[in-house]
């Protein structure tokens, strides 16, 4: 059985999930470029995603951040196998914002990292 990833180490990959892949995870992904600690990545669950979300990211993944409930239950559904060491955690950020809105960072800023490291 597959050791259960964990973020208490020197990196975090972090995947960040929206539908389509165009204004919030691509927010986030930009937003935490040069972090110290998280590595961003992001992906959308739509078949008209930018970037559709693959077995490549989920294994690439240590935590996945979807913003809905809807992108949790669509990897869930897609991806059962891939993801039983794999904590997904949902942002609730709705739909509402277009990329590096400053409402929207300002969400991600509040959320991310507490929820990581808490």
């Amino acid at each position: 059985m597959p050791e259960h990833k964990s973020v208490d180490r020197e990196h975090v990959n972090v995947l960040f999930v929206c539908s389509r892949n165009q204004w919030r995870s691509p927010t986030a992904e930009r937003m935490f470029k040069g972090h110290p600690v998280i590595i961003a990545r992001s992906a959308g669950t739509s078949l008209s995603a930018r970037h559709r979300i693959s077995h490549v990211d989920i294994d690439w993944a240590d935590v996945i951040l979807v913003m809905e409930d809807k992108h949790r239950e669509r990897i869930v559904a897609d991806y059962a196998q891939l993801i039983e060491h794999t904590p997904i955690h949902v942002l609730d950020i709705p739909d509402d914002y277009k990329y590096m809105d400053p409402e929207l960072i300002d969400m991600l800023e509040q959320t991310v990292e507490p929820m990581l490291f808490a």
